[in-house]
């Protein structure tokens, strides 16, 4: 090879590399958008997710101060009454007036010897049990009031739609003013929490865990609209499955209001102390017309079913190894609302107040007929 091509090549590598070198440089200045990509704004749906996040920031930031973290302290002792460890509990609550009133469950104070409230910023206070319901598991406890103390506005459960967002601040296993959120999934669950059941509930996926308990559920506008108070675990792993549920807040409001002024809780009782549901089959077996009712059994000595008339059962006999009377009155209905089952009376009991008239409609024999009764405060609730 002559020394003329070897320059020849060198010269042609050294103009390949060098305009290699250019390009590379001239890429590597250019901004970098995907292939096949174009320089766009976000599609629609990253902004629907700014704007979700958006209204959960907007929320915390407004809601948070007026959400405390409960720490209770209980004396527990032994069979023969010996005082044993002090234990405690933790709970969420928050600030429904500027009196320093604060609404939790009832299943977070019950028992408590001791309450200390933390506020947003550390601030500390003793709080005081006010009452407590443990048929809402609800209660009131109060702190001393301060200035800057925040209040949580309250929304208006009876306009709640299945698909709502809603956000969930609280304390879970004592992390201080923790933020979740997600949807209303179900509205007017029951639920059986221990030995009784609780009705009329809102269900929702945002996370709900052990003490979240007594804190808000909030809408998207900032209104607390649930007191969180139940979750739903079938394994025993006491972690979050994604079914919580919230105590409606217009029964919180009506509860609340009732501890605050009386220091105990109000319900309505018409003084039916045992019965069995009715099915159309049930009914024809025990020689009845084929209706959905409930089957009184015993009524109340004094009560306003004793005095207005109603009657209970005679006939002692056994349904499914179960002793039960027959011969009493099946009530139909309750101010036309039908009442297939106790469940369904007592929900519609609850929701009235001491004081209203009733109407029954009631099946006595083969014979229907109508009965007005005023409802008395239930002697059988102490808060």
């Amino acid at each position: 090879m002559t020394r003329s091509v070897k320059w020849s090549i060198i010269v042609t590598l050294a103009v390949i590399f060098g305009t290699g070198l250019v390009i590379g440089m001239w890429l590597n200045q250019r901004p970098f958008t995907g292939v096949g990509s174009t320089s766009q704004p976000p599609p629609a749906s990253y902004e629907a997710l700014e704007s979700g996040e958006a209204v959960v920031m907007r929320v915390y930031r407004e809601l948070s101060p007026t959400v405390v973290n409960i720490v209770t302290t209980t004396q527990p002792s032994n069979f023969w009454m010996q005082l044993l460890p002090p234990q405690q509990g933790q709970g969420t609550g928050f600030v429904i007036d500027s009196s320093g009133h604060i609404v939790t469950n009832n299943h977070v104070v019950a028992n408590a010897e001791n309450i200390e409230v933390t506020f947003m910023g550390e601030r500390k206070s003793r709080a005081i049990l006010v009452g407590r319901d443990p048929v809402s598991d609800l209660a009131v406890i109060r702190a001393d009031p301060f200035p800057e103390m925040a209040v949580a506005t309250l929304g208006n459960s009876e306009q709640l739609s299945v698909g709502q967002r809603v956000v969930a601040i609280g304390n879970p296993f004592g992390f201080q003013h923790t933020v979740t959120a997600g949807f209303i999934s179900a509205l007017h669950r029951d639920m059986n929490i221990g030995q009784r059941i609780m009705m009329d509930l809102i269900q929702t996926d945002a996370a709900i865990n052990p003490g979240n308990s007594g804190g808000p559920l909030i809408n998207s506008r900032g209104e607390v609209i649930g007191i969180n108070t139940a979750l739903f675990n079938p394994t025993p792993t006491g972690g979050f499955t994604g079914i919580g549920f919230a105590v409606p807040v217009n029964r919180a409001k009506k509860v609340a209001g009732q501890i605050i002024k009386l220091g105990r809780p109000i319900y309505p009782w018409l003084g039916i102390r045992s019965s069995m549901d009715l099915v159309p089959q049930l009914a024809q077996q025990m020689g009845l017309r084929p209706v959905n009712g409930i089957l009184i059994f015993q009524i109340a000595a004094g009560s306003p079913a004793d005095r207005g008339g109603l009657h209970g059962g005679s006939q002692l006999t056994y349904y499914r190894g179960r002793p039960i009377l027959l011969g009493g009155d099946v009530i139909l209905s309750v101010d036309d609302t039908p009442t297939p089952s106790f469940d369904d009376y007592r929900n519609i009991i609850t929701q009235k107040n001491v004081g209203d008239q009733v109407r029954l409609k009631v099946l006595r024999g083969l014979n229907d007929f109508q009965l007005n009764l005023n409802l008395v405060e239930d002697p059988r609730i102490q808060g």
